[in-house]
């Protein structure tokens, strides 16, 4: 191997080790006999770029991939992009515009040509983004929304559905967004409280000087007014019974009605209805059979029903009419006022309420299988709070509208012969059916309708289509249900839900095992990141500044399970930090010289033993966290284990003196050691740990393979003695800071004598672990205290180091009496504790027996204190 260089630099050992794991097929799956551990991954819109949520999201995707792969599991992450319906459209339509060409200008054909080519050109762009972060995805089965095998089953399942009728077709009160022109779902539009306005708009009762005063955010839909509401019992309106109105400047004469859906305490409680843009004055005008008048074109402007404004933007129109409405005198009042509006997903629209004939999916007849799964912990959720929000909305479930109005999708597969509908996978099929009851009808004379299925139609089957499972139930059976789904909270509805739904509605069975919720990634300041607020780094960016195992870092350890990451970029420099400390281990263990002839002393078997077992119990530690997918809390564990432990401790233990050799043996541990620490840690880190993994010796296997250690600590009395002498050597250095002492002059540490020292110091190793590493001498046990000791108490044990110079008397005094004070605390604390009944008798034994034996050290402690205090007081 060529000389290590004195920093890390990841650049060139990512793209090393990334086309070397491509090259040995590590990432790639096929069924055996193995078990199989599968993830999907959520697919990323086609149009998308690498974003912070992005990177989050896959990092632990990968983790869990990474260590499966390690566990013996034939691992296997399918990678993917969803199509994006409005998305992608939006883009399309924007790169015509630049060339000079109108969508309304082109037929679907041709549209569908430029919108395939834009795909091709761009689509790919995220997935090679994903291989920089370091992404074990098993490239070779990477789907597409749109693609042959998920498109033949989006339309498999539309017939299915369609011919067991549990979809249908019907004109209801839809969400509109007039910017892509397009019906949403109720998932797809965002409700925020926002600074609206509240218009007081007089209405003239006919054939009367009186006026009823109507209060309303939306002045622009008073065109399409066909009634003025009151509740039945506000003795305000009794006598408007069997009157009308005039709607102002229209000028239109409408019904007042009595209805008690009106809510008397708000504004005015009197209301207008607007059948066609509002979904309650709708359900109003089917009941009392008013008029629906339609006044808003496809793209929020107004058409010629409204008689007015005629193609004047609707927000527009809202500032106009005002203006008139106060000219004609029929504005009382406007005030300021916060209301939820509703806005696009997409576009950020605000969403138009607007009748329409859409498709819709019976939601009520496949919820229940996928409530009881979740509720049963068939599927289990980490964390567990998101199961009250899930059952929340599968018991208040609504029809989901499923078409939308683009040409970027899947057609819906229904074609029309007058009122006739004929749904079918291929226009030959609608065809023969269609003969049955037409039998001269032709190809030419079916309609297929016009629309696209909603996105979320394609990616609610992404667990069973991305292994083909309607034609190859061979590998559908292998791989599902996938092991766990990493997505964000927020499309429990959109997404998780109904993945769910299919999965027992298709496979009668779950789609996944876990689902595991990510939190929101925010900035330090708790905010939503986001380009207009400027807070959001750009991905590639940190990749390129901290590396990527530097950037993975900094995603996971500040991303508890299910909260929200605050992020910084300091965390990303500590990821960097902690791959030079790793680097910096390594330089050392390359740079010492070897030797046979140099045996393997007492104190380097015991730090040998010591970590031995101490990454024995980490290892169960960092199963138990996987478990319950505390991968952020793993990731620190590893941490401070690897910084402290193994580099702070047991490098400076075993480490020979300089210029002198270490012996192979110990040599030999400490890779040991190194490659097992590299192989737990590699599913964080990956790049640096392959890296570390072939320099610390020459391998076949690669670490990416290498099983994950589990190990069973065989000594533990040795974790507890050495974490003894890592405190007296602790004690010994801040003596010496403190009395100005070099660090390598030799002075005698003493103990008084007790059965806990007796066994500590017999310890193999003990002693001479602390000539070498705290420079002490003379070590022994001894019946008294001394007068030149300064000392310092460990458990219930006292330890002193006997000093030539002056001792500061006046200085060890106060030193020892907040001691005191600390423990005497601590003392009354565990006491009262001890002294509540209801703890005693109602936590476990094992646990008041702990708060018994603290109690009795402390006051150990404190007797050792108060001896100390008394003979610096006698020496004062």
């Amino acid at each position: 191997m060529s000389e290590l260089s004195s920093r890390f630099d990841p650049h060139e050992i990512e793209n090393k080790w990334y086309q070397h794991w491509l090259d040995q097929k590590y990432f790639e799956s096929t069924p055996d006999d193995r078990p199989a551990y599968s993830i999907v991954i959520p697919p990323p819109n086609v149009t998308g770029v690498l974003h912070m949520g992005h990177m989050l999201n896959n990092t632990i995707q990968d983790i869990l991939i990474r260590r499966a792969r390690q566990q013996g599991f034939n691992a296997c992450w399918v990678p993917g992009t969803d199509h994006a319906s409005i998305a992608t459209e939006a883009k399309v339509v924007r790169m015509l515009r630049e060339k000079g060409i109108k969508k309304s200008d082109l037929t679907r054909e041709e549209f569908l040509d430029y919108a395939w080519q834009w795909k091709e050109e761009y689509g790919g762009i995220i997935l090679k983004q994903l291989q920089k972060l370091g992404a074990s995805c098993d490239w070779s089965k990477t789907a597409f929304t749109m693609d042959e095998v998920r498109s033949e089953a989006v339309i498999k399942v539309f017939v299915d559905l369609f011919k067991r009728g549990k979809l249908y077709r019907k004109e209801r009160m839809v969400n509109w967004d007039p910017e892509a022109k397009t019906v949403l779902s109720n998932e797809e539009v965002l409700f925020d409280m926002e600074q609206s306005k509240l218009y007081k708009v007089k209405y003239k009762v006919e054939g009367s000087d009186e006026y009823v005063v109507v209060a309303t955010t939306r002045p622009e839909t008073i065109p399409g007014d066909t009634a003025l509401a009151v509740h039945p019992e506000d003795e305000r309106y009794a006598h408007l019974a069997g009157n009308r109105v005039i709607v102002p400047i229209i000028g239109r004469s409408v019904p007042v009605i009595f209805d008690e859906y009106v809510d008397r305490e708000f504004g005015t409680g009197a209301l207008k209805v607007t059948p066609a843009h509002d979904v309650n004055d709708f359900e109003l005008g089917i009941k009392h059979q008013l008029e629906v008048l339609n006044i808003f074109n496809e793209d929020g402007t107004l058409n010629e029903a409204a008689g007015i404004y005629i193609g004047e933007d609707r927000f527009k129109v809202r500032k106009m009419f005002s203006k008139d409405l106060e000219a004609a005198g029929l504005l009382e009042s406007v005030e300021d006022y916060s209301n939820n509006v509703g806005r696009s997903e997409r576009t950020n629209a605000v969403v138009e309420p607007r009748l329409s004939l859409q498709w819709y999916v019976d939601m009520k007849a496949l919820s229940s299988p996928a409530l009881e799964g979740v509720l049963s912990d068939d599927v289990e959720f980490f964390p567990k709070n998101q199961k009250n929000i899930y059952k929340h909305w599968m018991e208040n479930i609504r029809d989901w509208c499923i078409s939308r109005q683009l040409w970027w999708g899947h057609r819906i597969p229904a074609w029309y012969y007058g009122e006739e509908i004929f749904v079918a996978e291929t226009a030959e099929e609608a065809l023969a059916e269609a003969k049955i009851k037409f039998p001269d009808i032709t190809l030419a004379d079916l309609k297929q309708d016009e629309d696209v299925l909603d996105t979320w139609f394609s990616s609610w089957l992404w667990p069973i289509t991305v292994f083909d499972g309607f034609n190859d139930r061979e590998q559908l059976n292998y791989y599902y249900p996938t092991s766990v789904l990493v997505t964000g909270w927020d499309i429990i509805f959109l997404w998780v839900a109904r993945m769910i739904m299919a999965g027992y509605e298709w496979e009668d069975k779950k789609p996944f095992n876990h689902v595991y919720f990510t939190g929101m990634v925010r900035d330090k300041l708790r905010r939503k990141m986001s380009k207009s607020l400027g807070n959001s780094p750009d991905a590639l960016k940190l990749i390129e500044d901290f590396g990527a195992d530097g950037v993975r870092f900094g995603m996971l350890s500040c991303s508890p399970a299910g909260g929200d990451l605050l992020f910084d970029d300091k965390l990303c420099e500590q990821g960097r930090n902690f791959n030079n400390k790793l680097w910096n281990a390594l330089r050392l263990i390359k740079g010492w010289e070897v030797s046979d002839e140099v045996k393997t002393s007492d104190s380097d078997q015991l730090a040998i033993n010591w970590l031995t077992n101490k990454f024995a119990a980490l290892t169960k530690e960092i199963d138990s966290h996987f478990t319950d997918y505390r991968l952020s809390e793993a990731l620190m564990t590893l941490y401070n284990f690897i910084w402290d432990d193994f580099c702070s401790w047991y490098l400076e233990m075993v480490k020979p003196e300089y210029g002198q050799p270490i012996g192979k043996e110990v040599l030999n541990s400490t890779i040991k050691l190194f490659k097992d620490i590299c192989a737990i840690l590699h599913p964080f880190m990956p790049f640096i740990t392959e890296e570390i993994w072939h320099q610390l010796e020459d391998s076949d296997t690669d670490c990416i393979v290498a099983p994950s250690p589990v190990k069973t600590p065989d000594n533990p009395d040795v974790l507890k003695r050495v974490e003894v002498l890592k405190e007296i050597i602790s004690n010994v250095r801040d003596v010496r800071n403190k009395k100005g002492l070099k660090q390598r002059e030799s002075i005698p540490l003493k103990a008084l004598k007790s059965e806990s020292v007796d066994q500590l110091l017999g310890t193999r190793g003990a002693i001479s672990l602390l000539e070498k590493i705290a420079f002490v001498h003379e070590v022994e046990a001894v019946n008294n205290d001394a007068d030149n000791g300064i000392g310092f108490v460990i458990g219930t044990d006292k330890y002193f180091v006997l000093l030539s110079i002056d001792i500061d008397i006046a200085a060890e005094l106060e030193i020892k009496q907040k001691e005191l004070e600390y423990q005497m605390g601590f003392v009354e604390s565990v006491g009262k504790k001890l002294s509540n009944e209801k703890f005693v008798s109602g936590a476990p034994a094992e646990v008041v027996n702990k708060e018994k034996q603290k109690l009795a050290d402390g006051l150990e402690r404190m007797k050792l204190l108060e001896e100390e205090i008394k003979k610096l007081k006698a020496l004062a």
